[in-house]
């Protein structure tokens, strides 16, 4: 007696059909998983007898055999329990077999036979659209969860006697119905940017970082409100699209963090590691071959705080994900892929007691010291960040002044006229939803110069001595900029601001001056008050 089942084991962030095959046959009672179980998958043949059992079924005592096909793919997990539990008593005739052919099932067995939650729902419903079937059969508390896919049914069940009395016809279950096609415009109290007193260099860089989706590193010293300032980003980034939310929510899913009313991720994640973080942990893999922060901050910020605390491993395998975003993880039985479109933000002190170069502080670290601090990072990964930029301690006449602080809804406003222009250019090719993501085939082609602007490229090219990367990425960001003034082109003062944003890809800036002391890393700021139209951005002017 065979009967079939089938249900999905996840691969990446997608689910893979996996078929169940129950055998019964005479012989000794026995209960025996193959095909490559793991974990709570091998352990699920004590579950599903017991909970057969306390669910009032008499089981006929003879040798079963369960075959997770196919046998290549490792099956983590619990969710196998009730498709498992299923195909016994459809392979013991106490159900037909047919309707088991309709729908993907997924769901924990606990041993009384209520049916507990389980991870990766969501990409088993997508799973079961794109493979024809009717719909799925997940527990109740993972309904809403599936729902978010259209043209399936998704059936929620709380105990095995529900499954059974709706697969034989005697209570049929009523499927959830989907409830929304996009996510709510319903923000979480995120701190706002008025709170925040001064730095407008600091607030026009998190502005241009979020209009283009850019890379962004700020360093100062302690208390000059990096992390404050980086933890209010998500008040001012647009809305995701339905499309967008739904890549993050099955990374979610497949983690197990979606909370108990919460079927779909409605806001972009903002993930901030401690510095203690594996690469692992960073990227994901692992054991059960799980994503990392850098999945879970996919179409959100991955913020770093004191990033030359980061072991150097760690943060050397960013740059490949930078620059594809996706993750390719290769094992010897299986080779996953991870999305992680993200927005790095780092923040980092200028030596290690906080006070290099700062005025009205004394730096107590040894020229050694600082040249050892900075080096932590990497040239090719500071290649791949846009815009750079020193913060100064707030000054007193900033604190007590009166005058309100521009509030997250006018930086809001900015950046989603902005990426809105980045939608109608980028709407023919897939996949681009911003200028930070723009391959280099289309800069030509939307990256157009006025003739001092193009002047001013050369020859920053040329005096700095330039990498092909920064130089696109110098067209990109200068591009974001256009788009926030809503410049046609792109002009001679996007483009200085641009060049100005990328200060450590200057020549000698980290040498020892005349004095035997290690030059100063981070050019101050210049001190300029904004102009009405914006024009004035207070980095360190660029001199062509």
């Amino acid at each position: 007696m065979l009967a079939r089942v089938r249900s999905g084991a996840l691969m990446g962030i997608d689910a893979v059909v996996v078929e169940c095959e129950v055998d019964m046959a005479l012989g000794l009672p026995y209960f025996n998983v193959v095909g490559l179980p793991e974990g709570a998958a091998r352990e699920s043949k004590v579950r599903v007898v017991s909970a057969l059992k306390n669910a009032g079924f008499d089981l006929p005592q003879k040798r079963i055999t369960v075959n997770l096909a196919p046998a290549e793919i490792r099956k983590e997990g619990a969710a196998f329990e009730l498709p498992i539990a299923l195909g016994v008593l459809a392979a013991a005739r106490l159900m037909e077999e047919e309707p088991l052919g309709h729908y993907l099932f997924g769901g924990e067995l606990s041993l009384d036979g209520s049916i507990k939650p389980i991870k990766g729902v969501l990409p088993l419903a997508v799973a079961a659209r794109n493979g024809g079937y009717r719909g799925i059969m997940v527990p109740a508390a993972n309904a809403a969860e599936g729902a978010l896919v259209e043209g399936i049914q998704v059936l929620p069940v709380a105990h095995l006697r529900e499954a059974v009395g709706h697969l034989t016809g005697e209570a049929p279950l009523t499927p959830l119905t989907r409830t929304g096609t996009a996510p709510e415009s319903c923000r979480s109290e995120v701190a706002d940017m008025a709170d925040v007193r001064g730095q407008p260099e600091l607030k026009l860089a998190l502005e241009l970082a979020a209009a283009g989706g850019h890379n962004l590193l700020m360093a100062g010293p302690p208390g000059s409100g990096k992390t404050m300032l980086a933890r209010r980003l998500p008040g001012i980034l647009p809305e995701m699209t339905f499309d967008e939310a739904l890549e993050v929510t099955k990374v979610y899913s497949i983690q197990g963090l979606l909370g108990d009313e919460q079927a779909l991720v409605r806001e972009r994640p903002f993930r901030s590691p401690h510095h203690t973080l594996s690469d692992a942990g960073l990227v994901g893999g692992g054991p059960m071959a799980r994503p990392g922060e850098l999945s879970l901050a996919h179409h959100g910020v991955l913020f770093l705080d004191e990033l030359p605390e980061f072991r150097k491993n760690v943060l050397e395998v960013l740059r490949q994900p930078l620059e594809e975003g996706v993750i390719h993880l290769a094992r010897a039985t299986q080779h996953i892929t991870y999305p992680c479109r993200v927005m790095l933000v780092a923040a980092m002190n200028p030596c290690p007691c906080g006070y290099f170069n700062v005025p009205g502080h004394k730096c107590t670290c040894r020229e050694h010291r600082v040249f050892d601090y900075h080096t932590r990072i990497s040239g090719p990964l500071l290649d791949r960040i846009d815009i750079t930029v020193q913060t100064r301690p707030v000054e007193y006449h900033q604190l007590a002044a009166k005058t309100p602080e521009l509030p997250s809804r006018y930086y809001r406003q900015r950046v989603q006229a902005a990426r809105e222009r980045q939608r109608v250019r980028f709407q023919d090719t897939p996949g681009v939803h911003c200028n930070a993501q723009m391959p280099s085939h289309l800069l030509r082609r939307f990256c157009v110069l006025s003739p001092s602007a193009e002047k001013d490229l050369k020859n920053a090219v040329q005096q700095h001595g330039l990498s092909a990367r920064a130089h696109d990425r110098i067209l990109k960001l200068a591009l974001t900029r256009a788009d926030l003034e809503d410049h046609g082109r792109i002009e001679d003062v996007d483009l200085r601001l641009a060049v100005d944003c990328r200060m450590l890809d200057r020549r000698g800036w980290l040498q020892t001056n005349t004095q035997g002391a290690v030059a100063s890393p981070l050019p101050s700021p210049v001190r300029n008050p904004p102009s009405e139209n914006g024009g004035s951005h207070g980095f360190p002017p660029y001199k062509s």
